[in-house]
């Protein structure tokens, strides 16, 4: 279920569009959740399905846990993401995509000293946040 790729261009800006529909990565630290420590959950920003819930997500001023500068993850809800090897830049990655749009979100990678093995780095672009109590 692949989306109209004209009809996105509309709806996203040049960035989310790039990042969600071209693999792009934003810039670190300047992007609008990395930091975000409000309890709520994140959805994709494309289609708008749930992916993960804030007490999932890690602490952005812990430095143990490798790359840092975009909103992280220990875990997804179950089933909303899929995993895509990722040869690209001649590095092996795991690609995490929206299981229902396919939108790009990020990458899964290897902790280095965190409490879990592994964990998602996301674009925050291609994240929609909504709090608690909004």
């Amino acid at each position: 279920n692949m989306l109209d790729k004209e009809k996105l261009k509309q709806q996203l800006s040049e960035e989310e569009f790039h990042v969600t529909q071209e693999k792009g990565t934003e810039i670190p630290f300047e992007n609008k959740y990395w930091n975000n420590s409000e309890k709520g959950s994140y959805g994709c920003r494309v289609c708008g399905q749930k992916l993960f819930e804030s007490d999932n997500k890690l602490d952005p001023t812990n430095i143990n846990w490798g790359l840092q500068g975009w909103p992280a993850f220990e875990k997804a809800i179950p089933g909303s993401i899929n995993f895509v090897e990722d040869k690209s830049y001649g590095l092996d990655r795991t690609e995490a995509v929206c299981s229902q749009c396919g939108a790009h979100l990020g990458h899964y990678f290897e902790n280095a000293e965190a409490d879990s093995d592994m964990h998602f780095c996301v674009n925050s672009c291609s994240l929609d946040f909504k709090g608690e109590n909004k």
